[in-house]
């Protein structure tokens, strides 16, 4: 997904989008359920290894070109990790998911989610959450240094 922004843009409004998706009520209580590791305990989503989201622990962050998420359930291991890159006078922004789905359940969990395209929905749903929040930062720059 491209922005008009920059990478440090991008990476500001990289948590708290993240936050605005997974840290809810919805959220937590669907991370009960499926018994996630992370439960959004941690104070929010910084360069610590103990930071955490609703589903997510920071596992990996190089600032302000990746965060790499890793969690846990009794369905799945997965890995979100969202790359930046200067592209012109913007940046793109991707999501790279990588996960196993162990055993006939993790398999059922895995059609259920992935089969039916609510995973990509909900990773298209961030990447344009993030964009929309880095391009308003950006835009607010711009005026505030045309002033």
């Amino acid at each position: 997904m491209a922005a008009s922004a920059t990478p440090e843009e991008v990476w500001t409004a990289l948590p708290l989008a993240l936050q605005d998706a997974f840290d809810h009520s919805r959220a937590r209580h669907v991370a009960a359920v499926l018994r996630c590791d992370d439960r959004g305990c941690g104070s929010g989503l910084g360069d610590a290894s103990d930071e955490t989201l609703v589903g997510f622990h920071v596992a990996r962050t190089d600032p302000p070109r990746e965060l790499a998420l890793e969690g846990r359930h009794r369905f799945s291991r997965y890995r979100l990790t969202f790359e930046i890159e200067p592209r012109g006078a913007g940046s793109r922004i991707r999501a790279v998911t990588h996960a196993e789905f162990p055993g006939l359940r993790g398999r059922l969990y895995r059609a259920l989610v992935v089969g039916s395209g609510g995973h990509r929905i909900m990773t298209r749903k961030v990447l344009r959450s993030i964009a929309r929040r880095a391009e308003r930062a950006h835009a607010h720059r711009t005026v505030e240094e045309e002033k």
